[in-house]
């Protein structure tokens, strides 16, 4: 991998992570799910042999509404 192929990763991840400083706990908790139900849903789908793209799509959104819905503490 170059120099500059390395760089851009980086800076694509640097500034994700900065996106999220500013986000309420609503916010993060909905990402959060998002983001489980993503990955869940991709192994999931990956493992019983079905689209993956698509179990990587309901997961996400059925994880970010999951997360929406979670009262704070």
């Amino acid at each position: 991998m170059t120099t500059l192929k390395r760089g851009a990763i980086l800076a694509i991840c640097a500034l994700s992570l900065a996106a999220c400083s500013g986000m309420s706990a609503r916010d993060q908790r909905t990402l959060s799910g998002g983001a489980i139900g993503a990955g869940v849903g991709a192994v999931g789908t990956a493992l019983i042999g079905g689209p993956v793209l698509l179990g990587t799509a309901v997961g996400a959104v059925g994880g970010a509404v999951i997360g929406n819905m979670t009262p704070a503490r």
